[in-house]
């Protein structure tokens, strides 16, 4: 199989993208989630990951405002809808979980909906950073709160 991972080192911290065959699986925080998730996944830096890496130093520096990458996602199809609904977030805009409940049309499913986005494992290209709580508060995210804020601040300045 092609399964593999890479670190890279960006100015948010260490970040590792994990791919299956031609597609992007995985963009975590730390090499143990890798294991935890990607257990049978081998490091290695194929073109992908290299091209991973360009995209988010360009997005992390402000020059890349959509990637282009290949991505699979692997989860429920519940959480393929959040995902989904996730990709359609612009630049620079953020959404409630609620409505994100709304536009899958669930909108009892607010809670189900923040499971969802916990359990997003391509962080920033899928960009679970830009949901927030309805009252505009910063909420649960996989990279911490401070690494959130850096990103919404980030697109917001750009």
């Amino acid at each position: 199989m092609n399964d593999y991972y890479s670190a890279m080192t960006s100015t948010i911290g260490e970040i590792h993208i994990v791919t299956q065959g031609d597609f992007v699986v995985g963009l975590l925080w730390n090499k143990k989630s890798v294991a935890r998730l990607f257990p049978q996944y081998t490091q290695q830096e194929t073109i992908l990951h290299k091209k991973a890496k360009k995209q988010i130093s360009r997005f992390l520096n402000g020059e890349l405002y959509q990637f282009d990458l290949p991505i699979k996602l692997i989860g429920t199809p519940f959480q393929k809808a959040v995902w989904q609904e996730l990709l359609k977030i612009p630049y620079g805009e953020t959404k409630s979980y609620s409505e994100i409940a709304n536009a899958i049309k669930n909108a009892k499913a607010v809670r189900a909906v923040g499971a969802a986005n916990g359990k997003n494992k391509i962080s920033i290209i899928i960009p679970c950073h830009r949901v927030i709580g309805k009252n505009g508060t910063l909420t649960g995210f996989a990279g911490g709160l401070t690494i959130k804020e850096r990103l919404l601040v980030l697109e917001q300045n750009y």
